[in-house]
């Protein structure tokens, strides 16, 4: 199979894929960096936010419906 057609399977497969993102709870492990901001909206090395990690996952894997 060439790259070219390898792309489309995937592409195919990934077209009417819907990526759910669980990112919900109180964060109490993060005690103060939770205390004003929500789990996911916490940063993470100074440039991202954890959110940030599966976003980027699902769209390098061409998943672009993300609810």
């Amino acid at each position: 199979m060439s790259s070219n057609n390898s792309t489309r399977f995937v592409s195919r497969l990934t077209r009417d894929t819907l990526a759910l993102i669980l990112a919900g709870g109180r964060g109490s492990r993060l005690k103060q960096l939770t205390d004003w901001r929500t789990k996911p909206a916490v940063p993470f090395g100074g440039k991202f936010r954890i959110i940030d990690f599966p976003l980027s996952n699902c769209v390098n894997s061409g998943i672009r419906r993300v609810g």
